[in-house]
């Protein structure tokens, strides 16, 4: 009999950090007992402990059974198929302090101990409390909360992977509620882009949320993003298209000019007119930029009555009054009109092009359709931030950035749902790099990320961080490599939030410290999340397909050892809006407390699709009745819900 009751075995076969140990005789039950507790003996993803003098390795199992032996055991034991494969993650020193990392291997014959719920109390204790924020329990110990290290996890870059109904939204809900409490955290800064206006409702208590289209009943602002905070490659995109080298030149040199115009009628603190950049951050009118081009463009000219041969092509009128046909205005994006080319008839009548056109026609057609476009108008016509002819604007960057990252609320929300999807990889990627590039260069400063770090939160991140070929990068990838390489320097730091990680760019998914895995059935995928983890944790990878909802195994350098938790879900009132929804309701609809969501066995009723219609083009999911207008909004009707 073992006179110990932790232990479960010896070492009998190391290979790096890989270790084959072969379990005692009396083990045959998968059972011990240890101060009034139960503890399953050989779980795959459970823990072990190999003391060693004044120090004791720790590692998890990753195998059990035949597969685990190592290759030169064979049949002669009665227990032959007894064996467990442990990864070495760590080791507790003499001063009883946990580090990840092994400063010495187990040999031989050395004792192989279970980890009991105080040894984990030790390894998962110790630290600030500040430092370390709960987000669930272990699964395998209710009584131990499940710790992060808050300043891994927001500088060393996350990503929370899960298939669709992984419970991965309501994890990062749960995630963000605890690192934005107000009491331990009062100055935190957080910014989620979220792709379908999900996270609005779950943390209204502490957010403030952006949208194109804002429901000002929900107390949500407008989205604004001034095209003139853009570099000048994001705005040409944007803006143009494609542009030849002659065309991009000219536009270069067209904005330069229009920046200089601006700052000599509203000079900016930090920059003069000598030292400005095509990229420098200074307000300039697009519209008059589009103006002066469609002229360039499309203009004629015919010859000054009695001017010599050689005089047609410097001396011309717009008409035979001296105007255009039509005027037009640059502010409306309304176009000038001029005369069709005419080569036959007297010279004083000939009609033909201006001089100097470079050929963009057809972009300059994209762009004045862009500037009139509503949907766009959150780019190119921001409100305060929209400049006027002059270049003049009500509002500069510092609001701004203030409203983004300055608010009273630890949550910014900018909801994307309403953007385009044919600009949002491109407006995305703007968005990342203004954020940066304004902590970047505040590094120092009390506002700077240094002092005060930046949490990204990117939802959905397959669907603009996917996997593309060097030569065509988009640039939502191009911002966040930059971020997942040299964030962590300058305190801004990134959460990657995906279903499907095999399709993220694997050079932003291998930075990201510590992964929160939820289930995932795809091969391809989970290949990918323990490619990207620091751990060699096959084995505890193996069990993704099989976590339940709401599960996650932790790994990386957020957590002192790979942990596999239950995460603490927000309350019901406080969830993303991406649950499922419920085929078939029990319950009588008619009946007072009946809260389903709508289902196929409800009774048919009448169904009011005007309120569809005025959803759908107001953009908005929530439903508010004329008569209750000041009232707070209430979500849309519910089929077969009483009135």
């Amino acid at each position: 009999m073992r006179s110990d009751p932790t232990l479960i075995g010896t070492v009998q076969d190391v290979a790096g950090t890989s270790v084959s140990v072969a379990l005692v005789t009396n083990t045959a039950t998968g059972l011990t007992f240890f101060k009034g507790e139960s503890y399953r003996i050989g779980q795959v993803g459970s823990f072990v402990r190999i003391p060693l003098g004044y120090t004791s390795l720790f590692g998890i199992v990753s195998q059990v059974g035949a597969g685990a032996a190592p290759e030169r055991d064979s049949d002669e034991h009665p227990w032959g198929n007894q064996w467990l494969k442990v990864q070495l993650v760590g080791e507790r020193g003499r001063e009883g302090r946990f580090e990840r990392g092994v400063s010495q291997h187990p040999t031989i014959n050395d004792p192989v101990h279970i980890v009991t719920e105080e040894d984990l109390r030790d390894i998962y204790g110790p630290g600030d409390p500040v430092d370390f924020v709960t987000v669930g329990h272990l699964a395998s110990a209710e009584s131990i909360p499940a710790l992060v290290d808050i300043n891994k996890l927001i500088t060393r870059h996350s990503a929370v992977v899960g298939t669709t109904g992984a419970g991965k939204s309501t994890t990062v809900a749960g995630l963000l509620a605890a690192l934005s409490n107000h009491k331990r955290y009062p100055s935190a800064r957080i910014v989620v882009l979220d792709i379908h206006g999900e996270y609005s409702k779950a943390l209204e208590d502490r957010s403030t949320v952006f949208r194109i289209m804002p429901d000002t009943s929900r107390n949500e602002k407008p989205l604004c993003i001034p095209f003139w905070a853009l570099s000048f490659a994001e705005l040409v995109k944007l803006s143009f298209g494609d542009l030849g080298e002659q065309p991009l030149a000219a536009a270069t040199d067209a904005i330069v000019a229009l920046k200089r115009e601006a700052l000599n009628a509203q000079p900016r603190e930090g920059v003069d007119a000598e030292r400005v950049t095509v990229d420098s951050p200074v307000p300039f009118c697009i519209h008059k930029l589009w103006f002066d081009f469609h002229q360039r463009e499309h203009r004629t000219v015919i010859p000054n009555p009695g001017a010599g041969v050689d005089e047609v092509q410097s001396a011309y009128l717009l008409g035979t009054d001296g105007k255009p046909i039509q005027v037009g205005d640059a502010m409306s994006v309304t176009a000038p009109i001029y005369r069709t080319v005419k080569t036959t008839g007297p010279a004083n009548e000939r009609v033909q092009w201006g001089p100097d056109p470079i050929g963009m026609r057809q972009q300059l057609a994209v762009l004045a359709s862009k500037l009139r476009d509503p949907q766009l108008g959150f780019l190119f016509n921001p409100g305060a931030w929209r400049p006027d002819p002059d270049g003049k604007v009500g509002k500069d960057l510092d609001a701004l950035l203030r409203d983004w990252i300055g608010g009273s609320e630890p949550i910014t929300i900018l909801d994307l749902s309403g953007i385009p999807s044919t600009v949002l990889n491109d407006l995305v990627g703007a968005l990342l790099r203004i954020l940066y590039d304004a902590l970047f260069w505040a590094r120092n400063l009390p506002e700077g990320g240094r002092e005060r770090p930046l949490l990204f939160v990117l939802e959905e991140a397959h669907t603009y961080l996917a996997r593309e070929d060097k030569a065509r990068i988009g640039a939502a990838g191009t911002a966040a490599r930059r971020i997942a390489k040299e964030g962590r320097k300058y305190g801004v730091g990134v959460m990657i939030v995906s279903q499907r990680p095999s399709e993220i760019d694997p050079t932003i998914l291998s930075q990201c410290g510590t992964i929160f895995a939820m289930r995932l059935a795809n091969d391809t995928d989970r290949g990918q999340v323990s490619g990207a983890a620091a751990d060699n944790l096959k084995g505890l990878f193996d069990m993704l397909p099989v976590l339940r909802t709401g599960e996650a195994i932790i790994v990386g350098e957020a957590v002192s050892l790979p942990i596999r938790t239950l995460i603490d879900p927000p309350e019901k009132n406080r969830r993303p809006d991406s649950g499922d929804p419920r085929v078939v309701v029990r319950g009588d609809p008619n009946k007072d407390g009946f809260e389903g969501e709508g289902g196929w066995a409800i009774p048919r009723h009448d169904e009011d699709y005007a309120i569809v219609m005025r959803q759908w083009r107001q953009q908005s999911p929530y439903y508010v009745h004329k008569s209750s207008a000041a009232t707070k909004p209430k979500e849309t009707k519910k089929p077969g819900a009483k009135s």
